[in-house]
């Protein structure tokens, strides 16, 4: 009867251990794949990531909200010079240094709204550059391998009990569905943010059309700052990805398999976390709202 029951043992080990080991090769291979393309995605300018998406936006914005801001321009320009004018007692004190100043103004209103792409593109290309120059200094070495970290998996795994072999056939099933939902938020925070770039930019010469104006000033002003937010949030996002990669590089295995596997799973979760935060961290960072 024991030699019946320690065949059965064993097959059941073979079973769990075949199970587990499956369900761990290739664990977090999507993730792997999305953190490593973190750094080629927040490194890329938005005409560089998709030309064609960048040039219906630039259409978008030249044909259809720069007429919009035309409009704008002048309303908001003709309230300028009322303002001017009635500052000067109530318009009996003329000055015609007051009309120069408005004509400047309004030029340099004029100036900023027909060249609006080229600024909104400008504060890309600085968060851009500064990104580059960071990405080789403070990202290292993302990647979780699985097989590397546990060593002799199968070995160690067929000393263990079929309890806990049971118990860890059943946590790596949750794990490979919790780094399936993990690489799907990474994917969300990455290319969401491409497509929160290109929505706030379609609409950049309606706010910029403002800048001129004292009283309606702040919306342009606001408008600059949650730019310079979006772009330096890649910054961020790669300071994340480096912590991240100093973090999975700490993890070691000793006789618990299972809690370097959640380990690894937590510092995922932590790095997915993070990534939300930081649009926040970046508007508080430059007070946009």
């Amino acid at each position: 009867m024991n030699f019946i029951w320690d065949k059965i043992t064993e097959w059941l080990k073979e079973l769990l251990v075949g199970g587990i080991v499956s369900n761990l090769s290739g664990l977090f291979d999507s993730i792997n794949t999305r953190v490593a393309d973190v750094a080629t995605t927040v490194g890329t300018t938005p005409q560089g990531w998709n030309g064609s998406i960048f040039s219906m936006i630039q259409n978008l914005s030249e044909n259809v909200v720069v007429p919009i801001a035309g409009i704008i321009l002048t309303i908001v320009m003709c309230l300028e010079l009322i303002q001017m004018l009635i500052d000067r007692n109530n318009m009996h004190d003329f000055d015609t240094f007051v009309f120069f100043k408005w004509i400047f103004k309004t030029f340099a209103a004029v100036l900023i709204v027909t060249n609006t792409w080229n600024i909104v593109m400008g504060v890309f290309d600085v968060a851009q550059n500064v990104v580059n120059q960071a990405s080789g200094v403070i990202i290292g070495d993302t990647a979780i391998d699985v097989a590397t970290l546990i060593g002799n998996m199968e070995t160690k795994l067929m000393e263990m009990d079929i309890g806990p072999l049971f118990g860890l056939w059943f946590q790596s099933s949750l794990m490979g569905i919790i780094a399936w939902v993990l690489s799907i938020c990474i994917f969300i925070v990455v290319y969401g943010r491409m497509i929160e770039i290109y929505m706030v930019t379609s609409v950049a010469p309606i706010p910029m059309a403002t800048m001129a104006n004292h009283e309606w000033g702040q919306l342009g002003q606001n408008y600059l700052r949650s730019l310079f937010a979006l772009g330096f949030q890649a910054f961020l996002i790669m300071v994340c990805v480096a912590i991240y990669a100093v973090l999975v590089n700490t993890i070691t295995v000793d006789s618990d398999v299972s809690a370097a596997l959640w380990t690894c799973i937590g510092y995922t979760v932590l790095l997915c976390f993070t990534m939300f935060k930081t649009s926040s961290i970046a508007k508080s960072v430059f007070n946009a709202h």
